[in-house]
């Protein structure tokens, strides 16, 4: 039997969130995905989140992915696990469809949006791209440099 431990009361990283937004990736929309989220939504119902970007982004954590970006999303994972370079199609804010070679560090959620981090070669600098911006993604056989996560989360709070 399995025994529950008092969560804590330590609010979750962003480095622990991208970590689960990277497993949930890799899991794709399929029945493990469900009930990995649901297992979640349960989690987070008994933390005290007092942080309204932290609530939203969990929130978004939780909740399924479209099937097509699912997909996508699996093989951005894939690739990330694999360290081998990725090829995007991806529109931007502006409308502006570009094709660009990218080293996928990470998949992280912030507040209603999920992004795959990484370095684009085209830019030549780390970028996160919005899931939902990405009209396609293919696979390389091109090995990526292998990067720390943690170094790459834009969203994360830096100690003052």
């Amino acid at each position: 039997m399995a025994t529950l431990v008092k969560p804590s009361t330590r609010p979750l990283t962003t480095a622990e969130i991208a970590a689960l937004a990277l497993s949930l990736a890799h899991l794709g929309a399929g029945p493990q995905a469900i009930t990995a989220r649901r297992g979640l939504r349960h989690t987070f119902e008994h933390l005290e989140i007092d942080d309204e970007v932290v609530a939203t982004t969990l929130a978004t954590l939780t909740e399924p992915l479209a099937v097509d970006v699912a997909s996508r999303a699996r093989v951005i994972a894939d690739a990330i696990t694999s360290r081998l370079m990725i090829r995007l199609h991806y529109r931007d804010a502006g409308g502006n469809v570009t094709i660009r070679d990218v080293e996928p560090v990470t998949c992280l959620v912030h507040r209603e949006y999920w992004y795959l981090v990484g370095v684009c070669r085209m830019r030549r600098a780390i970028r996160a791209f919005r899931f939902d911006r990405v009209i396609a993604v293919e696979p390389t056989l091109t090995p990526s440099r292998p990067h720390l996560a943690d170094r790459f989360l834009p969203f994360q709070r830096r100690a003052a």
